[in-house]
């Protein structure tokens, strides 16, 4: 009797496994750039952040765009909110371009092996293009989230944390930072 619900259990698993015939990939082919997704190029489009500014964002250093949507309830006065919109453009300003220039750098790499003249040379120096254009918008968003810090009082930044779901009520742990 053991060994049959052995056997069944092995027999089982090997059922709950994946076959080959199962591509990970299925679909994306149809992709205009492979290797972005449609929401990756909406975002990339419009400026936003797609997480890359978490380091500071999770540190207790808020986003101007978050800023903006959480002013009332975290106590913005009309000049933060003056400065924090001034920011929050600046930002969108300077990574739409930013942006623009990932999905033509994504769009110049996935060209090369449609068109088959893809070579070891070619992709690394692509490559190297695409990972300082991803650099430069990481940069750029994290910066504006080091600036967004002075504007705001230590409870502020509390709140905003709170509001976001970072922290339990009041529950230490961000340190608010004059200065860079």
């Amino acid at each position: 009797m053991m060994r049959f619900l052995l056997v069944a259990l092995v027999a089982g698993l090997a059922v709950a496994q994946p076959s080959f015939a199962q591509a990970p990939y299925g679909g994306l082919q149809a992709r205009p750039v492979k290797a972005l997704s449609e929401q990756q190029i909406a975002d990339l489009k419009a400026g936003r952040g797609m997480g890359l500014a978490l380091p500071a964002e999770l540190n207790g250093y808020p986003g101007p765009s978050h800023l903006l949507e959480l002013a009332d309830p975290i106590g913005l006065t009309d000049a933060q909110r003056q400065t924090v919109r001034g920011l929050f453009d600046a930002m969108k300003a300077e990574t739409i371009p930013i942006g623009e220039q990932l999905i033509a750098q994504e769009t110049e790499l996935d060209a090369l092996f449609a068109t088959r003249e893809a070579t070891a040379e070619r992709v690394a120096a692509v490559t190297a293009e695409i990972g300082a254009t991803q650099a430069r918008l990481r940069a750029a968003h994290l910066r504006y989230h080091l600036s967004t810090l002075d504007l705001l009082q230590p409870a502020q930044v509390e709140r905003y944390a709170e509001l976001r779901g970072y922290r339990a009520g009041g529950a230490g742990g961000v340190h608010h930072h004059h200065g860079r």
